[in-house]
């Protein structure tokens, strides 16, 4: 039988939510796996994969005390793991334009067309309220060739943002 979950959280930043989440998934005998947490604004964010013999409602219970005392909301579902499946990624992508509509649609849409697939993507606002930045730094695989992004990227470009296209060599050394 797979057991593996994902565990979605969301809530108000604050410290301790981490530790109070993975201590009460412990406590239960889940085994963690790969994981995605980070601040978003002012939120925080948790997408944890973990295995466990126990129901969705009992994992689900088995962090309620911390959920409501810090005022987090959590959903399970069953998934399947597909651990040390990976592809490795060949491509890093960054752009930097001012915040407006269409940024994220506009560049994801000309590197899909290039054959390139998104492993990683993460953005932020920086700048001030008046003149807000975009930033997003996307990691990837370009199936149809680095070449193929490069004509991607010009065109992403031509939206009026600044592109960096870094391949990514991991056999260095």
């Amino acid at each position: 039988m797979n057991n593996w979950k994902m565990l979605t959280l969301v809530g108000q930043d604050k410290p301790g939510i981490v530790a109070k989440i993975t201590m009460a998934l412990y406590d239960v005998g889940a085994k963690l796996g790969e994981a995605s947490m980070m601040r978003l604004g002012g939120n925080f964010t948790i997408m944890l994969m973990l295995k466990s013999e126990l129901s969705i409602d009992e994992l689900k219970e088995s962090i309620d005390v911390v959920c409501k005392s810090m005022k987090l909301n959590s959903s399970f579902q069953d998934i399947e793991a597909n651990l040390h499946q990976h592809e490795i990624p060949d491509a890093r992508i960054t752009v930097y334009g001012a915040d407006r509509s269409g940024i994220v649609a506009k560049a994801t849409s000309h590197l899909l067309e290039a054959g390139f697939n998104i492993m990683d993507l993460e953005s932020d606002v920086a700048g001030s309220e008046e003149e807000p930045i975009y930033i997003m730094h996307i990691e990837g695989v370009a199936a149809d060739g680095i070449e193929a992004l490069e004509k991607a990227i010009d065109k992403i470009k031509s939206d009026e943002v600044n592109v960096d296209m870094t391949p990514i060599d991991v056999m260095i050394g």
